[in-house]
């Protein structure tokens, strides 16, 4: 039953390829050959070859039963996909294979996955049921399904019990799991010899509705340097302040879980990135030591224009994530510099109340440059970024001397989309150092060697390609910016 669905699967995304649109199809990020992409999983290093799983609708354009996509890569920057892995075959999950993790255990590649049922009609999430399953595979390309390993939850008011996170603590297994019990949020832990019995520890870390939201999906808890982070995508929480803009947040904390599962935080709450597209960041350990993250670059109701075109999500560039104090950094993984072609360098210098048309050109680009802030005097200058030629669509990059913050505006950046958010500036900051990914349909800012990113996903036209420098009200001072066109590797 399993093979038939795969073999099924398979041959409609065959029928979809043909007649795949490519205006926003993005050059060197991971997105489904056809149909419906979100939450990355299973991202595990197998055999010298990265892998990353992720959850796959391959009959449409639209969020449906999930199955598990595959892709793998040797370098983080060329990917090949594979068949699908996985598909909602069985009583247990025949609703939907959703979202879990990888782990390598000899020399068998594991998944650990949620199968989801729907008690009443589809979609109503009140009536549902979820137990977290297990597959193995020895060549990492077909699986075995051996059922669920934890068939309830601990207690019978939680229904939402999703997203097993696995990985080695000591000799032992270690499994985190997001729960809601009630309208509280919850993190989950079990202790396992053998990944397929296991026993629970207990609620590691409980929320309130109101302050921490009704859900934490997707959980990952990893060390680094000397400290625990508890990554997770919260649901629910309200706006305050600048933050937590979008729909659903992905956000972590800093503590030390003890060995009795019991996680003790040392710092609160925070947003891991500051775009609009960003949700159900998973990690793995890199054979070098590396803490490597993925994102799928898309949000819940968002706009999705090419749904039209027969195909739907992305996945972030992978990040390198490391600890600043109570926060964390990331940086894009050092293999992207490969993606690198043709280089330019441009001296704009100092912008006074006008813009500029650059002599660049492109989709695919990646710009370092500084903004001079102590020798500016302008209310806000930056970059205007993929701009048509009348410059009525543009996405905008820029420093509000007033706000004292970092702006991306996407305002006019195309097909549906809106909004703007935005990053703070310090007021003993002199400058700000920036590396920015443009891909046909994304942007991905870092932020000051990545102390903040911004990552949301625009859909100008085509031909919007121009690149403008711009100050308004008073003087903008630019360094030297080295700009890079990009490999287009048509994933």
């Amino acid at each position: 039953m399993h093979a038939a669905l795969l073999d099924e699967a398979h041959r409609a995304i065959e029928k979809k390829l043909p007649e795949r649109g490519n205006d926003y199809r993005l050059g060197y990020h991971l997105s489904p050959p056809a149909g419906w992409m979100n939450d990355p999983n299973g991202l595990v290093y197998f055999q010298g070859e990265y892998h990353v799983f992720y959850q796959h609708h391959p009959y449409s354009a639209q969020w449906g039963p999930m199955y598990w996509g595959h892709a793998k890569s040797s370098d983080l920057v060329h990917w090949e996909h594979l068949p699908i892995a996985l598909a909602p075959s069985d009583t247990y999950d025949r609703d939907g294979c959703f979202s879990g993790s990888a782990v390598v255990a000899g020399d068998t590649l594991y998944l650990i996955y949620t199968g989801h049922t729907w008690l009443g009609e589809p979609g109503d999430d009140q009536k549902i049921h979820q137990v977290q399953c297990l597959a193995s595979s020895t060549n990492g390309l077909t699986f075995t399904k051996h059922g669920p390993v934890i068939e309830t939850p601990p207690h019978p008011d939680i229904m939402h019990f999703r997203d097993p996170k696995v990985w080695k603590r000591a000799d032992q297994w270690w499994m985190a799991l997001g729960a809601r019990q009630g309208d509280d949020p919850q993190l989950l832990l079990y202790r396992s010899e053998d990944l397929h019995h296991w026993d629970y520890l207990g609620c590691a870390l409980d929320g309130q509705r109101e302050s921490d939201g009704y859900m934490w999906e997707c959980p990952d808890v990893f060390e680094l340097d000397g400290c625990d982070v508890f990554l997770y995508s919260p649901q629910g929480l309200k706006p305050s302040g600048y933050d937590n803009w979008n729909k659903f947040q992905n956000s972590y904390r800093l503590g030390q879980l003890d060995n009795s599962g019991c996680f003790i935080e040392s710092s609160r709450l925070r947003e891991l990135d500051h775009g609009h597209d960003f949700y159900a960041a998973q990690t793995l350990l890199a054979p070098d030591g590396r803490r490597l993250l993925w994102a799928w670059m898309d949000m819940w109701d968002s706009p999705m224009p090419s749904q039209e075109q027969h195909w739907c999500g992305a996945l972030s560039l992978p990040r390198e994530v490391s600890r600043d104090g109570d926060r964390l950094r990331m940086r894009p993984a050092r293999e992207l510099t490969a993606l690198r072609q043709s280089r330019q360098t441009l001296d704009i210098g100092k912008l006074e109340s006008q813009h500029r048309t650059l002599d660049v050109r492109g989709a695919l680009l990646e710009f370092e440059l500084e903004l001079d802030l102590a020798g500016s005097t302008a209310e806000r200058f930056g970059l205007a970024l993929r701009c048509s030629e009348d410059q009525q669509e543009r996405t905008l990059l820029y420093f509000d001397a007033m706000a004292r913050r970092l702006i991306l505006d996407r305002q006019h950046s195309g097909a549906g989309v809106s909004g703007v958010r935005s990053v703070p500036v310090t007021s003993e900051q002199t400058r700000i150092a920036l590396r920015i990914f443009l891909d046909r349909s994304s942007i991905e800012v870092f932020v000051d060697d990545g102390a903040y990113s911004l990552s949301s996903r625009i859909y100008p036209r085509p031909d919007s390609l121009v690149v403008s420098a711009f100050a308004v009200n008073g003087a903008g001072v630019f360094g030297e910016i080295s700009v890079w066109s990009l490999a287009d590797l048509k994933l």
